[in-house]
């Protein structure tokens, strides 16, 4: 049995991925807290905490394109459509 480590409380330090948007874990982007301190009082977040929380978000989107998506687009084809629809648009 494992007993309490200092690790398991600390947040992983987030790294800037993008104006605005940072990571603390491999393909898990969050919108950088720094922009939304003016507005909501940020909390110190337990490291075994902000993972239940990812994990169940990854399970939640995972049964909505299981049960809910005729097909799961990719960036690239989302971004595809978006440049056909402003050429379209622009015309």
């Amino acid at each position: 049995m494992r007993g309490w480590l200092l690790a398991d409380q600390i947040t992983p330090e987030p790294t800037r991925v993008a104006n605005g948007w940072v990571m603390r874990r491999d393909g898990v982007l969050e919108v950088d807290p720094e922009l939304m301190r003016t507005y909501v009082r940020q909390q110190d977040m337990p490291r075994w905490d902000f993972e239940r929380i990812v994990t169940a978000r990854q399970d939640y989107l995972q049964s909505m394109e299981t049960h809910m998506a005729d097909r799961v687009l990719s960036g690239a084809e989302i971004l595809q459509q978006v440049t056909r629809e402003a050429a379209d648009a622009d015309r």
